[in-house]
């Protein structure tokens, strides 16, 4: 049920959000079990040795969004992105700058190489435009290149941007003045807490929500090894659809988005066939989320923890497929998974994946 928060609760909610090893996956199903943040900040203790901010850190960066503008939006609040509410574990806590409003209108984001071409540019300036116009939200993530052209193309209509690091610390320099633009015209998100410098391991994080804000993900322009590509998986992994512009065979910039067009990603040239591809597919359903089996209170079975250790790996691995493999309720399985990433055994990223600690980002 959503329902807004009183200060109190959004500080609690926010304090568990900010404990060092406990991600979405175990948030949620710390709630479930506990039933509140304050009970299972109570309980933290007993099921390891974690220490999570103070009240009085989260009220002080509560104060600093708030100088910007700014809110704190918890997942189980109205305003929150109901696109993003849809994944089996959302960013329990992010800070929105701007119109919040954006983000409840059809989305649709568009990435690629920081270092894209000038006919690339141009594409993306101009697909976002006639977007914007057809009433549709650009979201992209604030970077040089295809993320900067996309955004400026649709800083008339309406635009989001999602930043790797906290609502203070934009990235890149080139982009401050776009970035400033856009939290005057659009919105701005973040679920780094104020004052995080961006590394480069936040930046999966950012691309995996760039994906959950949006129906669909159109890539113009990225080579094999490139965001743009880990932001398309991630949209594949959430159901999300995938889209992408041909480039030509000869510039490494194109093969990535060639590559997902062989793969069966929907081949675009303008916005109408963005536009064309997403009234083609509005009957069909998205990945089934599991929203419900997933953060049901279960109680582990003996040994479970350790059979789950052994499965993951360096590679993301969906909960609903650690279950299927496992025969065992999703619930069941969270709360083993829970168990082993405040043990350091485990990390739970977004979308509902986990994988070994060493391959998450904190």
């Amino acid at each position: 049920m959503k329902r807004t928060l009183a200060r109190p609760e959004k500080i609690a909610w926010a304090r568990l959000a900010r404990t060092p090893r406990i991600g979405p996956v175990s948030f949620h199903a710390l709630v479930a079990r506990y039933r509140t943040p304050s009970a299972a900040l109570e309980n933290l203790p007993a099921l390891a040795a974690l220490a999570p901010p103070s009240a009085d850190r989260i009220e002080e960066e509560l104060r600093g969004v708030e100088a910007l503008g700014a809110r704190l939006i918890a997942s189980c609040e109205p305003d929150y992105p109901p696109l993003l509410a849809e994944l089996d574990a959302p960013p329990p806590i992010i800070a929105i700058r701007g119109d919040a409003t954006l983000l409840a209108r059809p989305t649709v984001a568009l990435v690629g190489a920081r270092e894209g071409s000038a006919a690339g540019m141009m594409l993306a300036e101009r697909i976002a435009a006639d977007l914007g116009e057809a009433g549709i939200v650009v979201v992209s993530g604030l970077a040089r290149g295809i993320d900067a052209a996309a955004h400026k193309g649709a800083l008339a209509t309406g635009t989001a941007a999602v930043l790797a690091g906290g609502l203070d610390k934009p990235y890149p320099p080139q982009n401050f003045k776009l970035h400033d633009m856009i939290c005057e015209r659009g919105a701005v998100i973040s679920e780094a807490p104020l004052g995080t410098v961006a590394r480069a391991r936040d930046f999966p994080r950012r691309n995996n929500i760039i994906s959950g804000l949006s129906r669909a993900v159109v890539v113009i322009e990225a080579a094999l090894r490139s965001g743009s590509l880990i932001t398309a998986r991630a949209a594949a992994d959430q159901g999300r659809d995938v889209m992408a512009a041909p480039g030509s065979p000869l510039d490494p910039r194109a093969r990535g988005s060639n590559a997902l067009i062989k793969q069966g990603a929907t081949l675009v040239e303008s916005a109408e066939d963005v536009i064309a591809a997403l009234e083609a597919l509005a009957g069909a359903s998205r990945r089934p989320v599991s929203a419900g089996p997933l953060f049901g209170a279960a109680t582990p079975a003996p040994g479970l923890a350790g059979r789950i250790a052994a499965l993951l790996s360096p590679t993301p691995v969906h909960i609903n497929d650690l279950a299927r493999l496992l025969e065992q309720p999703a619930g069941v399985v969270a709360a083993s998974l829970m168990e082993l990433e405040m043990e350091g055994r485990a990390a739970s990223l977004p979308g509902g994946f986990a994988a070994t600690a060493g391959a998450a980002f904190s």
